[in-house]
């Protein structure tokens, strides 16, 4: 039960961002770059988040942060770069 209470906090906390974010563009290295994946996620319920960390096309890591939808396709909700704390 406190895995459905972490989605549903999370959940909030980022739809609250969602208007302000409508602009992020998939990039490469994006799980959306060039449309929505092939494969539905069809085990996790609308409205969990889906992290994703990848280096982008200037070498920098990055993580973006995906909601699924009601008919399953994935939004792109945040963007943000990776800092290595042993720097």
């Amino acid at each position: 039960m406190g895995i459905r209470r972490t989605i549903l906090i999370a959940s909030l906390a980022l739809s609250g961002c969602t208007s302000g974010s409508e602009g992020i563009e998939p990039i490469r290295g994006s799980i959306t770059y060039g449309g929505q994946p092939p494969a539905r996620l069809s085990k996790s319920p609308p409205g969990s988040v889906l992290p994703h960390q990848f280096i982008d096309p200037t070498g920098r890591w990055v993580e973006e942060t995906y909601i699924i939808q009601p008919d399953r396709s994935l939004k792109l909700v945040r963007r943000r770069d990776v800092v290595d704390s042993a720097d």
